[in-house]
């Protein structure tokens, strides 16, 4: 089968095309055949060896795939063999290993697509379910009226913006060009405001009424994270689901302190936080199937390259310039 390897974690040079023997099903696994293979930010922390949970070299990159069961080990039914099923390396002993024609994994691990679901439109499951855990737990349960999106065109974002309309919030986004504010606005942005983090505070407070948000999501850090911060509104958290720009140079701790009147709060998050809780990991992704199958939630739009133009879609990852989700069909 065809495969995408990295033996020396580096730039998109990295990722090598290979032929490998067609994994073998033991017992209690099934063989999936991809059709379509989700490329996204923690393939490219594998692909240049700075994941945290980072598989032995060398490794498959990959960690969401759509496709077909077309085999089954022992002690598996043999009925299920032709389901459509979605895989997530989320269930899976350890990252990665979706860029290749075929994948061998627990027969529990899978989840069944429906119909109403298109092979490359599950390649967007995966954000749905992280915007779901973000958007809907980490407020200590208080009441979230509005929420700031930075980047709201990028991916995970465009699955907050979706999910926080469906719940009636207010949508509050940044995006950095006329194609990227068009596809927020489209997706359920409420305001668009200037993302510069100098009066970032300021616009939000103006487009709220003086309140501020009651979430803001940044995946940038830095002094976005800072704004983040002075744009929320009394009991308002900061969520940090990355730090693509580093770490803020200030001192946030006394950011907050220098707040107290509003009892902020700043969490990181990782989808990670689920690794030990398989029932609420996995009922995360159903309900995301279950709100994408209802068109409650809808995929974003696809870019699809062949497996084999695997370097250049993490060209474009590595660039950030891309709309929608980017897919790899084999």
């Amino acid at each position: 089968m065809q495969a995408i390897q990295v033996r020396v974690p580096g730039g998109p040079d990295a990722l090598e095309q290979v032929e490998l023997p067609v994994p073998q099903c033991g017992p209690g696994q099934v063989l999936v055949r991809a059709a379509a293979i989700g490329a996204g930010g923690p393939d490219v922390l594998i692909r240049n060896g700075t994941y945290k949970w980072m598989p032995p070299l060398p490794a498959i990159p990959g960690n969401e795939m759509a496709g077909t069961i077309v085999a089954v080990g022992n002690g598996v039914d043999s009925a299920r063999v032709g389901e459509r099923v979605f895989v997530s390396s989320r269930e899976l002993p350890e990252r990665g290993g979706c860029y290749a024609q075929y994948i061998a994994v627990p027969a529990d691990a899978p989840f069944a697509l429906p119909d109403e679901i298109s092979d490359t439109d599950a390649c967007g499951l995966g954000n749905l379910q992280l915007a779901q855990a973000m958007l809907l737990g980490t407020n200590g349960g208080l009441p979230v009226r509005s929420i700031l999106v930075l980047g709201a065109a990028g991916g995970v974002a465009t699955a907050l913006v979706q999910l926080a309309r469906h719940h009636g919030m207010t949508v509050i986004g940044t995006a950095s060009t006329p194609a990227k504010q068009a596809h927020a606005l489209a997706h359920g942005v409420t305001t668009l405001v200037d993302g510069d983090p100098t009066g970032l505070p300021a616009r939000v407070l103006e487009a709220t009424g003086g309140r501020g948000v009651d979430l803001a999501f940044d995946h940038v850090g830095g002094e976005l994270l800072m704004a983040c911060i002075r744009s929320l509104a009394p009991l308002g958290t900061a969520i940090s689901y990355n730090i693509a720009g580093g770490p803020p140079s200030r001192d946030v701790f006394m950011e907050l302190r220098s707040l107290l009147s509003k009892s902020l709060a700043v969490r990181t998050f990782s989808i990670h936080t689920f690794d030990q809780d398989r029932s609420q990991r996995r009922g995360l992704m159903e309900s995301a199937i279950a709100l994408m199958r209802s068109g409650a939630v809808k995929a974003p739009p696809v870019q699809v390259y062949p497996l084999a133009e695997a370097r250049r879609v993490h060209e474009l990852l590595d660039a950030g310039s891309t709309l929608g989700k980017l897919v790899l069909e084999p």
